[in-house]
């Protein structure tokens, strides 16, 4: 049977609100959307599961729904299911298939790329992914996947008719994020999600349906989570670059975007004179109750860890949320990520809670950030000279964290993916000040918010803009910075480090599109 996994139902009649009958949840639930019903009861007698599963099938058989039944394999036969779901440690596949009619669909529960492997040697029509999120309807027995970690079991998939469905708790907050960063590095993204509290535990469980199905209907219409991952044939040159930044530039002052920074407490004056001096707004807040106010004011977020708390953590985690929910773009610095086992945790939660637009770092961080040992860190620095090929790296980095991968250092890269640019400005002054790498993620946060904002708005007559670029809006936030950075340690006023920085400031409010034309230095790989 060809089954649309895209809204999978898994009951759960513990979870119904008071005074609220099961089948008329059901009902509602298939009037809103639902694709596919699991009908799970692991604590029932045979005779109260079998009748629970002849109304159920009855029910969905009049909205042409197909019915599953978890693990048990005789009652799927009893009443003509359409498949059965079994666990690792349930029947065997194998042994399944022989007692089913032919075509009735088997779908196993995966954790882990082995299980993954493991399904299709036994035949696996589907598999269920999970617990992707923590979940408080089922007893988890294996650990949590992560969002991040989905897109490794899914390449396993690929040549296959195998279908993928992702479970555990998928709510409508976290929907968005789960299918956007549930992709493989080959582009393999899942068939569905499985849902249970969001609907069972609904008053209306129609609306929570037709809610969660619109947001699957956006994601596959092409409607992203952000704006940083390159989908579409890339069409960039050097010089459309430079003509995109200049253009970037003369618009910044006219639209003056809004950029939330949860940052480094030693550089916040930095950042906010930085974020001024380039024509943008700062604001700086860390209480996790302010952001979903600020989420509907600010055009960007910086999220940077580089004096980490719990109390900003937390903040932290609650900004992005409510970010992704705006469709806005979201700058990541995990400074000195590999320094501690605290560091590691949160960037991991972090990332995995919601989907950043662009990750900036340098050499060390973002090696941390891979897994690879190829380069050491010590606190918030490299150590060497970095990759023995930095074009590859962050072009497979970008596509396995689906965003913009910013690594800094004497040359900085940029990568969407598909496209990197290697930017040749810059000066050794930067690397002597404290916090450097902060102002240029306030940098990239103002530029992207500006092509996010253009994305939205009815071009300009002076703007040839490709619109909500956050590659080269990415890339226009470190050139400006290191062309300014160029400029002002040249004057005669500057004697070192000290003299340096309020030159800085001056340089960047003070550039102009000539200038700007004539000093950068992009290629592309």
């Amino acid at each position: 049977m060809d089954i649309d996994f895209s809204l999978y139902l898994v009951t759960g009649r513990e979870l119904l609100p008071p005074g609220k009958d099961f089948y008329e949840t059901l009902e509602q639930a298939l009037q809103g959307g639902v694709t596919v019903v699991q009908i799970r009861e692991k604590s029932l007698d045979t005779a109260e599961f079998l009748e629970i599963c002849q109304r159920s099938k009855s029910i969905c058989d009049r909205y042409n729904v197909p019915l599953l039944v978890n693990d048990r394999v005789d009652i799927a036969l009893a009443v003509g299911a359409n498949g059965v779901h079994v666990g690792q440690t349930d029947m065997p596949i194998a042994i399944a298939r022989k007692l089913l009619p032919p075509n009735t669909v088997i779908g196993t529960s995966c954790n882990n790329v082995e299980e993954v492997k493991k399904a299709l040697s036994d035949g696996a029509d589907y598999i269920g992914i999970g617990a992707v999120w923590a979940t408080k309807t089922k007893t988890l027995d294996k650990p949590v996947i992560g969002v991040r970690n989905v897109g490794a079991m899914l390449e396993v998939l690929d040549g296959t008719s195998v279908q993928a469905v992702a479970i555990g708790g998928i709510k409508s907050k976290n929907l968005l994020r789960t299918l956007y960063g549930s992709v493989s590095r080959t582009n393999h993204s899942l068939d569905g999600v499985a849902v249970v509290s969001e609907i069972m535990t609904s008053d209306n469980p129609k609306e929570a349906a037709a809610y969660l199905r619109n947001i699957l209907r956006e994601f596959q219409s092409g409607s992203s989570i952000q704006l940083g991952l390159c989908t579409q044939p890339n069409t960039h040159t050097s010089e459309s670059i430079t003509r995109e930044i200049v253009g970037l530039m003369v618009l910044m002052k006219k639209i003056s975007p809004l950029i939330h920074q949860i940052t480094n407490n030693v550089v916040i004056a930095q950042s906010a004179n930085t974020t001024i001096s380039i024509g943008a707004s700062p604001i700086m807040a860390t209480s996790a109750q302010e952001m979903s106010d600020l989420s509907h004011i600010c055009d960007a977020l910086l999220v940077n860890i580089g004096t980490l708390t719990q109390d900003a953590y937390l903040g932290m985690l609650e900004a992005g949320v409510c970010m992704n929910a705006k469709r806005k773009p979201i700058v990541f610095d995990p400074v000195g990520v590999g320094a501690t086992a605290f560091r590691k945790s949160a960037v991991d939660d972090l990332l995995n809670t919601w989907q950043a637009s662009v990750i900036k770092g340098n050499a060390g961080e973002l090696a941390a950030l891979s897994g690879i040992t190829e380069v050491e860190s010590k606190g918030v620095d490299s150590v060497g000279t970095g990759f023995k090929d930095p074009v590859t790296f962050i072009r497979n980095l970008a596509k396995r964290e689906r965003c913009i991968i910013a690594l800094t250092g004497k040359t900085d890269y940029v990568s969407d993916g598909k496209s990197v640019a290697i930017l040749k400005n810059g000066h050794q002054y930067l690397g002597e000040i404290t916090g450097s790498g902060c102002i240029t993620g306030s940098c990239i946060a103002a530029y992207c918010a500006l092509a996010s904002r253009l994305s939205e708005s009815k071009p300009l007559k002076e703007d040839k803009l490709v619109r909500g670029d956050v590659f080269v809006g990415t890339i226009s936030g470190i050139l400006l910075l290191n062309v300014a950075a160029e400029i002002a340690a040249a004057r005669d006023d500057v004697r070192g480090p000290g003299t340096f920085f309020p030159a800085l400031l001056d340089e960047l409010a003070n550039l102009t599109p000539q200038v700007v034309s004539e000093r950068v230095r992009v290629e592309l790989a």
